[in-house]
């Protein structure tokens, strides 16, 4: 376990990267598109283990190899993002395949459409014992089956993605999404996490509602997108770090910079979807570009300090599972990197 310990601290020292290999689609969002809003044609898919039917299942030393929702949309919408690049039947081939394993794995519960995760996630302060829902995975499931929808025109999908916005009206002590901080909505990645919570799992279930109000027209879709606006407007500045960086999580440690990377383009292509120029202003602060030699020192700093005082304080180097799969110990600090 201190084997891995260092060699995440190296990886995190020497490969220290300000820029990230994700840009913004601004195609994305019309009702006629089938882009999502991010792409990357060079993304590390590390975690990764494909199944025998091309399935992704993630792999992590506390949790072991698991299917992941929100994961395998992401593959899908990366795929598909491929084809419309590339003119390539594979990687149309790719994304419907997904599609198919979220329309097959859903789970309707009380009227509501949801893509459980199904094993037990410790992200201290919080235990979540499967089956829990997400934000983030929640977003990209519709996402991902709205251009499903619009590629196959399949009535299932659409049958579906008529029920996948009601996780997003319950609170979370009802097994919802809905947090509520002085009258002002959040949508939260990790259930039972002190709020602010995480901030690209809220900004990516906050995408998926937009595209299922543009693609269905429901004006109750519509206003749970408006709460999450305002909600993500009101606690802002609880993420900003001096108008410079983006903290992870409830101010837990600075962002990673993949993370950081994902968080500023999330608020940019939510910005120009609502309107709303104080995002538009946050996400430009947020630019590694306009750092000075000397602030870039300062972000590097304040993130290995702030990383590893959480390391500290959780002693994750004593992270491990169960044979069973459950988890014995695991904290926010060992959350990995997008991919």
């Amino acid at each position: 376990m201190l084997g891995y310990a260092i060699r995440a601290i190296r990886k995190e020292v020497f490969g220290f990267q300000f820029a990230y290999p994700l840009e913004v689609v601004s195609e994305a969002g019309s009702k006629d598109s089938l882009h999502y809003y991010l792409y990357s044609d060079s993304l590390s898919w590390d975690a990764m283990r494909l199944d025998a039917a091309g399935i992704p299942r993630t792999w992590d030393r506390t949790t072991g190899t698991n299917y992941w929702p929100g994961y395998i949309a992401w593959y899908g919408l990366v795929n598909l993002g491929h084809h419309l690049r590339r003119r390539d039947q594979m990687s149309l081939n790719v994304f419907l395949k997904q599609v198919g394993w979220l329309e097959h794995h859903a789970v309707v519960k009380d009227g509501a459409a949801i893509w459980p995760i199904n094993f037990d996630y410790l992200v201290q302060p919080v235990l979540l014992k499967a089956p829990w829902v997400s934000a983030h995975g929640q977003g990209l499931v519709i996402s991902a089956l709205v251009r499903g929808w619009r590629v196959t025109r399949n009535p299932h999908l659409l049958e579906l993605l008529t029920k996948s916005a009601k996780v997003f009206e319950f609170d979370v002590e009802d097994n919802g999404l809905r947090v509520s901080v002085n009258e002002h909505v959040l949508y939260t990645e990790v259930p039972g996490y002190p709020p602010p919570g995480i901030l690209d799992g809220f900004m990516t279930g906050l995408l998926g509602l937009y595209d299922l109000f543009v693609e269905t027209g429901d004006s109750k879709i519509g206003q749970l997108f408006t709460e999450g606006v305002d909600g993500l407007k009101y606690m802002l500045p609880t993420w900003n770090y001096r108008n410079k960086w983006s903290w992870y999580g409830s101010r837990a440690y600075l962002c990673p910079p993949a993370y950081h990377c994902l968080n500023r383009l999330l608020l940019a292509t939510l910005a120009r979807l609502a309107n709303e120029s104080s995002f538009a202003e946050c996400a430009k602060s947020w630019d590694p570009n306009r750092l000075s030699p000397l602030e870039r020192a300062e972000i590097f700093l304040a993130f290995v300090s702030t990383k590893n005082a959480c390391r500290i304080k959780h002693r994750s180097w004593r992270a491990k599972s169960s044979r069973e799969g459950r988890i014995e110990k695991i904290d926010q600090c060992q959350i990995a990197t997008p991919n």
